[in-house]
C-alpha cells in the first residue's frame, strides 16, 4: 500500500506546488513536508469515509424494513380482497384478476367430475340390441301343407348388463333381456308333422294370442349374479377360484350346454336341432315356458389355476311346467355340468359334460312323469380358421319321441379366400326314434289327411343337413343364405325329403 500512497502524494504535491508557484525543482525538504501534510490529509479523509460508511450501513436496514412493510401491507390488502371475492360464487369483474381465474378453474374442475362422476356410474354397464329377418321357403312336403310354403318373421332381442357397487371383494351385477317378434317360421308345420326337428328357424318368436298382430315386447331374463372369490377372506387379487350363483328368470342354455361353433341361431346354425341338444330343446326335455324362459337357480365353482386351462362345475335348478310360468311351485329341472377349457396343439377348445333329471317329463301319451338323460357338447379349434362341434344326448328315462341324438358340423372362416369375418358353416344331424315311439305308431300326421298318425310303422333315425354361408356387408350388418335338407322325417324311411332355402339378415349393435 506504501508505494501507491507515495505516487499519489507526488502527484498530489506536485499539483500544488505548481498551483502555490513553487519552482519545478523543489528542495527535497520542502517536498517531504509536503508529504506528510497529504498523507495526513489522506488519512482523515479515510476516516471520514469509515465513518459515512458506518451511518449509511446504519440506515440501510431501517429503509429495507419499512419497504418490506409497505409490501406486505399491501399483500395483505389483495389477499383480504381475494378471500372476499372467493366467499362469493358468482364471477365480477371488479374482483381481483386472480380470484376470478380460481373460480373459471374451480368451476370447470366441477364440471369435469360431475362428467366422470356420470361415466363413473355408467361404467361396465353393457347394451346389446339385435335384429333378426328370416326369409325360408320349403318344398317336398305332403299334400294339404302347400299353402304354408315360405314365411317371413323378424326377432327384436335388447339385452342389458349392469354391475352394482361391490361388496368387499365380491362382485355382482344384474342382466335383463327384452325380446320381441313377429311370424312363427315354418315350425308349425313341422310340429304338426311330428318331425323330430320341429324348428327348422330358430329365431322365429311371437308372444302374443292368435292374432299375429298382438305380437308383444316380453322380458324373457331378468336375474343377478354375485362373483365370489374363494377362499372366503382371502386375498382377491391371488384368488384363483371363484363361487357364482345366479337367480332369477332366465335363458337355460345360456348357462348349459353351450357350444362356440353352434350356439347362436342369429349368425350361426338356423335349425334348433344344431343351436343346443336337441334332447333338451327340440325334445322339450328342459320344461320352459311358451316363450322360452323359465325361474332358475344356478351355482357355479370355477377354477383358473391353470389358466387358458380352466374348468368349472356347474348344477341348475329350474321351474318346469306349471313352475315355468310362475303358476305354482313344481317339482323342478336338475342339471349339473362339468366343464373344462383345453388345449391341443396350443389351440383352444371348451369340452362339457352333464347330466339333468325332470320330474315332470311330457309322455308320448302327455302324462307326465320323471324323465333322465345325459349329453355333451364340444368345440375345438383346429386350425386359424376351422372350428369344430360335436353334440351328443341320451335319454335314459322316460317316453319320448327319439331318445339318442347326434350332431356334428363346423365354421370355416373366409381368411383362404381372403373374407376373414366370412364363414362357411356345415353341420350334420341323425335322431333315433325310440323304441316307445316305434311302438306307438308315432304321433304325426306326415300323409296330411288329418288322420293324426303315421299310418306306417316308424324305425330308424331322422336325418338333417345344413349349410350356411355368413357374409358380412359391415360390422353391424350380415348376411346369410342358408340351405336345409331333412330326410326320413319323424322317424319314417318311406317319408319324402324336404328341402329348405332361406335368408337370414343380422343387424346387430
Amino acid at each position: 500500500m506504501a508505494g501507491p500512497v507515495v505516487l499519489r502524494a507526488l502527484v498530489l504535491g506536485s499539483a500544488l506546488l505548481v498551483a502555490q508557484g513553487v519552482a519545478a525543482t523543489p528542495t527535497e525538504d520542502n517536498l517531504v513536508k509536503l508529504v506528510r501534510q497529504l498523507s495526513e490529509r489522506l488519512e482523515k479523509l479515510e476516516r471520514r469515509n469509515a465513518e459515512l460508511e458506518q451511518r449509511l450501513n446504519a440506515a440501510m436496514p431501517d429503509s429495507a424494513a419499512a419497504e418490506n412493510e409497505k409490501r406486505l401491507r399491501a399483500l395483505e390488502k389483495t389477499q383480504q380482497e381475494i378471500a372476499r371475492g372467493l366467499d362469493v360464487d358468482t364471477i365480477s369483474q371488479y374482483e381481483p384478476e386472480l380470484t376470478s381465474r380460481l373460480k373459471a378453474v374451480e368451476k370447470d374442475a366441477l364440471d369435469m367430475h360431475k362428467a366422470a362422476k356420470k361415466l363413473d356410474a355408467l361404467d361396465g354397464v353393457a347394451v346389446g340390441l339385435g335384429l333378426s329377418t328370416v326369409l325360408q321357403r320349403q318344398s317336398g312336403l305332403p299334400q294339404g301343407t302347400r299353402d304354408s310354403a315360405s314365411q317371413l318373421n323378424y326377432r327384436g332381442d335388447v339385452t342389458m348388463q349392469v354391475p352394482l357397487e361391490h361388496i368387499g371383494d365380491v362382485e355382482h351385477k344384474i342382466f335383463a333381456h327384452f325380446r320381441l317378434g313377429q311370424g312363427q317360421g315354418l315350425n308349425k308345420t313341422y310340429t304338426d308333422l311330428g318331425a323330430f326337428a320341429s324348428a327348422p328357424n330358430a329365431v322365429a318368436f311371437r308372444a302374443s294370442g292368435a292374432n299375429p298382430d298382438d305380437s308383444v315386447a316380453i322380458l324373457g331374463e331378468a336375474w343377478y349374479q354375485a362373483k365370489i372369490p374363494l377362499p372366503f377372506g382371502g386375498f382377491k387379487p391371488r384368488s384363483r377360484e371363484t363361487l357364482e350363483l345366479s337367480f332369477g328368470k332366465m335363458d337355460f342354455f345360456g348357462f348349459f350346454d353351450q357350444n362356440a361353433a353352434a350356439g347362436d341361431e342369429t349368425r350361426q346354425f338356423l335349425n334348433s336341432v344344431f343351436v343346443h341338444n336337441p334332447l333338451l330343446d327340440a325334445g322339450r326335455q328342459i320344461g320352459a315356458d311358451a316363450n322360452g324362459f323359465q325361474p332358475g337357480l344356478v351355482a357355479s365353482y370355477v377354477n383358473v389355476a391353470a389358466k387358458p386351462e380352466t374348468w368349472r362345475l356347474s348344477l341348475g335348478i329350474f321351474g318346469t311346467g306349471p313352475g315355468a310360468n310362475y303358476q305354482r311351485v313344481a317339482s323342478p329341472l336338475l342339471i349339473a355340468q362339468a366343464e373344462t377349457a383345453l388345449r391341443m396343439n396350443g389351440l383352444p377348445g371348451n369340452y362339457r359334460l352333464y347330466g339333468w333329471r325332470n320330474a315332470q317329463g311330457a309322455e308320448l301319451d302327455g302324462r307326465l312323469a320323471a324323465h333322465r338323460g345325459w349329453g355333451t357338447s364340444v368345440d375345438q379349434r383346429l386350425g386359424d380358421s376351422l372350428v369344430a362341434f360335436g353334440r351328443y344326448g341320451q335319454a335314459l328315462r322316460g317316453q319320448v319321441p327319439f331318445d339318442r341324438a347326434l350332431t356334428l358340423g363346423a365354421e370355416l372362416s373366409g381368411t383362404s379366400w381372403r373374407r376373414g369375418a366370412d364363414a362357411l358353416g356345415l353341420a350334420l344331424g341323425q335322431l333315433r326314434a325310440s323304441n316307445a315311439y316305434r311302438a306307438a305308431g308315432g304321433n304325426g300326421d306326415l300323409l296330411g289327411d288329418g288322420s293324426g298318425v303315421f299310418n306306417f310303422s316308424p324305425s330308424g333315425a331322422e336325418r338333417l343337413l345344413e349349410i350356411y354361408y355368413r357374409y358380412r356387408i359391415s360390422k353391424q350388418f350380415e348376411l346369410s343364405p342358408d340351405l336345409q335338407y331333412l330326410s326320413n322325417m319323424g322317424g319314417n324311411p318311406a317319408a319324402r325329403p324336404v328341402k329348405l332355402v332361406g335368408l337370414r339378415a343380422q343387424l346387430t349393435y
